[in-house]
């Protein structure tokens, strides 16, 4: 499988045409855990340079499609990632190709400073390169990655703080900031908003949108909707692992089938509270 450019060479650029074939294409992804299905015929695109939404209730099967479309679960049906069909590619590989996703337990480490934890996600290792290293050491050339994934999350301020002197929503940001480290073309966040108040959430909005209009794709998975509604151009709406509603946020709003299975009976076509 050809391998994405290295992130020394790699750029956040601008939002490319529309036009451009998509940067993600799931078809008919498939995920079983024994005699459950927990992700049912799945099929969704990314536009290069968008934010989409992936939503539904507990157990919908969110987190299992970044799982296997992030290579971390075994799957059938396609995954299409900028030109190149991945197959069973490893996770590894997967992020090679410019893939990169945050965790819901964020998974920080504690004894790193935020600039020390985002240095360790801004070097995608080649094989044979520790060999390399071992006898001709030499620095890579992170710098400028990193300063540039702290600067789009609001962080560059507090790049020598250890993660255990931040708030939970600059943790959260933290988490962003190091899978931006990579210089990835799609991130998929997994519920970053939990546990976040509603300033810290409106926060967190701001940060993904700067990332996006950035040039980076974004997948989003979250319970906060105020969140989801006030960010995303399109959303993909799950319910026991099937696809049952999909369009922008207003069309989303008012299907009767999102209504009943998670937005809730007494929604009405009204934004909800914190989407504005």
């Amino acid at each position: 499988m050809p391998e994405h450019r290295s992130p020394d060479a790699a750029t956040l650029g601008p939002v490319p045409e529309p036009s451009r074939a998509p940067l993600l294409e799931v078809v008919d992804l498939t995920v079983r855990f024994g005699g459950v299905t927990a992700v049912d015929q799945l099929s969704f695109s990314l536009p290069h340079g968008t934010l989409t939404g992936l939503i539904g209730p507990n157990g919908a099967g969110k987190t299992t499609t970044i799982d296997a479309v992030s290579g971390f679960v075994p799957s059938t049906g396609r995954v299409r990632f900028d030109g190149i069909e991945l197959g069973g590619a490893a996770p590894h590989r997967r992020a090679r190709a410019g893939m990169a996703r945050t965790w819901q337990s964020l998974e920080l480490f504690d004894d790193l400073t935020v600039r020390e934890n985002a240095i360790v996600a801004s070097h995608v290792p080649r094989p044979g390169e520790a060999l390399i290293d071992a006898v001709a050491p030499h620095r890579h050339a992170t710098d400028d990655a990193v300063d540039e994934a702290l600067d789009l999350v609001g962080l560059r301020s507090l790049a020598n703080r250890l993660p255990t002197e931040l708030s939970n929503g600059q943790r959260k940001l933290a988490a962003v900031a190091r899978a931006l480290a990579a210089r990835p073309q799609l991130l998929l966040l997994d519920e970053p908003a939990a546990g976040l108040d509603s300033t810290e959430s409106l926060q967190l909005g701001e940060r993904l949108r700067a990332v996006v209009d950035h040039g980076v794709t974004m997948l989003l998975v979250d319970h906060d909707m105020g969140l989801v509604l006030s960010v995303c151009e399109e959303l993909v709406v799950l319910d026991f692992g099937r696809r049952i509603a999909g369009g922008n946020p207003q069309q989303v709003r008012e299907d009767p089938r999102v209504i009943e299975a998670y937005l809730g009976q007494r929604h009405d076509a009204a934004t909800p509270e914190g989407a504005r």
